[in-house]
């Protein structure tokens, strides 16, 4: 047996402190009326009130509550075996850390916000398997494609410009190494995402994506900061400096990422402040395409039992509403006629 809500059994502590009061207060009553009148001619003067009445109707009020809490807990035993498939595409995220993530004119700033929107995309996914990719001037898969998405929360919250040891802005590397992270499945169920700010430095990022095209590949892009672009904050009141000493500013370059995306056929898509895109792009584009069977295994489908406390708790309601707290007319009309 187990139980589907097995917290709520917590519930069942509290059952002994409702009996006590219940009781108490019975005892409470009795007490008072013998202050007018001697215990054992209770029941001859308060035909009203029958002790015994009122402790059956508790021990049933407090059954109730047990077989209540019961069915609310949901009891299960009893099973089937059922076959499982799950269905999905392979989604690979792919992050861009360079030390241009950390310009703030995205609050907090533009890799802390990304990995905000990472988390929401993936409260989206049925079945989808994903994976995490970051990148500067080289690229290194932080997490496989996977479905086990607890896992891959832990290796977003990794993301950190210091986690690739080569800076830089290295697009056409990053791609190159995502088309490499699937594995031998067909194409047409793998898209790659890449969330930058476009500042790319070496490479040539447009022939890449003409060859992910060639394999199938779409590539959606997702653009993050501002074309007037922001001083880069590498410390506490710190900004990033060049060779010469001059402060650099990292711009958003809409181009480049519209170009790869639509040499791919994908798509692209500016991240604002209250949409940052990724579920427009998993909503129009992702959840469309054609999802085949990830995994399939046997598992154990239980059956439901809450009916049978539910079941009995009624009945049992049942029964303390119609067992009265009073003696019934012809107890009365016995004692009257003695």
């Amino acid at each position: 047996m187990n139980f589907v809500q097995g917290q709520l059994l917590h519930l069942l502590w509290f059952v002994p402190v409702v009996g006590f009061l219940l009781f108490k207060a019975v005892s409470r009553r009795k007490k008072i009326m013998g202050r007018f009148v001697e215990t054992k001619l209770i029941k001859d003067v308060a035909l009203g009130f029958d002790v015994s009445r009122w402790r059956w109707k508790n021990i049933l009020l407090l059954a109730v509550i047990v077989f209540s809490i019961l069915a609310l807990s949901r009891p299960r035993w009893g099973f089937e075996w059922e076959e499982v498939k799950r269905k999905g595409i392979d989604i690979l995220v792919v992050v861009d850390v360079s030390k241009s993530m950390l310009t703030q004119d995205v609050k907090p700033n533009r890799l802390e916000r990304t990995k905000l929107a990472v988390k929401d995309l993936l409260r989206k996914l049925k079945g989808d398997r994903i994976g995490l990719m970051a990148f500067a001037g080289d690229a290194f898969l932080l997490c496989p494609l996977t479905v086990d998405y607890n896992g891959f929360m832990l290796s977003l919250n990794d993301l950190a410009p210091d986690i690739i040891p080569v800076g830089g802005t290295n697009i056409a590397k990053a791609v190159t190494e995502a088309m490499k992270g699937y594995d031998k499945t067909s194409n047409q169920y793998k898209a790659i995402i890449v969330v930058t700010d476009g500042d790319n430095l070496e490479g040539e990022p447009l022939k890449v994506a003409q060859k992910a095209k060639e394999e199938g590949i779409k590539i959606y892009t997702v653009g993050i900061g501002t074309q007037e672009g922001e001083l880069i904050q590498i410390g506490n009141g710190e900004f990033l400096k060049d060779e010469q000493g001059n402060y650099v500013k990292s711009r958003l370059n809409e181009k480049l990422l519209q170009q790869i995306a639509l040499t791919t056929g994908g798509a692209y898509v500016k991240a604002g402040g209250a949409q940052f895109g990724l579920d427009l792009i998993y909503e129009r584009e992702l959840a469309k395409l054609e999802k085949r069977d990830i995994e399939s295994k046997r598992e154990k489908k239980y059956y439901e039992r809450f009916q049978i406390p539910l079941a009995l708790a009624l009945l049992l309601l049942v029964g303390e509403t119609c067992l009265g707290a009073r003696r019934d007319e012809r107890s009365k009309k016995t004692r009257s006629k003695k």
